[in-house]
């Protein structure tokens, strides 16, 4: 038996990456996921490969920032699949720019994608979950969120404020049996491309990885799995850094 038998899942941003392998992580554990994709075509695609593998997923278009979209996919899973156990809030983009710099739009984007995406959804699928008296939902957050980073103010802020909310949400949804936490990963993935591929700057920041390595995005998917399953009854309100111990 999987760990996840008999769950059903939604993973926001789940196309690609590192949302790609944890939609994929939840399937082989037995868990019935919704791929909640801006994009459709990658989402179909991870539609495909998990139903390959004898798996049940089905994929929803999602702009986690418009309400009225995040409600139609919550309705939808629970249409199709009779109920909603797990949330991955993953869905994300980045905006670079120096403060200075940074345009209203750019700061806009990245804090209604992230932060308001997260609202959007934990409270859609909450409202499922209290009246069920279960839940796990996860947050995908990150070292510019913990720490700060240079060139990324807007994705930061809202990084730090999805901390704040997987804190505050876990306070209030625990007399519901709702577990909420969080993780915050690093990988090489399309998000970190940029630095990666960068000759000085991917060197410089692999030196501050521990381990010495960009992981690959299935090395963090065990972590999500983890969290969403009932091995981690007891853990709430808590961040688990899968990331080469770059965040001490």
């Amino acid at each position: 038996m999987g760990r996840l038998d008999g769950k059903v899942a939604i993973v926001t941003g789940s196309g690609r990456g590192i949302g790609r392998a944890v939609a994929m992580a939840f399937a082989s554990e037995g868990a019935k996921v919704t791929i909640a994709e801006l994009d459709l075509e990658p989402a179909e695609e991870v539609v495909n490969e998990i139903k390959s593998r004898g798996g049940l997923a089905i994929a929803v278009p999602t702009d986690v920032t418009n309400r009225e979209s995040v409600k139609k996919t919550v309705e939808t899973t629970i249409k199709e699949f009779g109920q909603v156990d797990i949330l991955v809030n993953n869905a994300g983009i980045l905006r670079l720019n120096m403060l200075q710099k940074m345009t209203e739009d750019q700061w806009d984007a990245v804090l209604n994608t992230h932060l308001k995406g997260t609202f959007n959804c934990t409270q859609a699928v909450s409202t499922h979950m209290i009246e069920r008296k279960y839940g796990k939902v996860i947050n995908v957050v990150s070292r510019a969120g913990i720490q700060g980073t240079i060139g990324q103010i807007n994705y930061g802020s809202a990084k730090g404020g999805m901390l704040g909310f997987t804190k505050s949400a876990a306070k209030e949804l625990a007399r519901y049996n709702i577990n909420v936490n969080a993780i915050s990963p690093g990988a090489a993935t399309r998000m970190t491309e940029k630095i990666r591929t960068d000759p000085k700057l991917g060197q410089v920041y692999l030196e501050q990885i521990p381990l010495r390595r960009w992981a690959e995005p299935e090395e963090i998917a065990p972590a999500f799995v983890f969290l969403a399953s009932d091995e981690a009854s007891y853990i709430t309100g808590q961040v688990l850094c899968v990331d080469g111990g770059l965040t001490m």
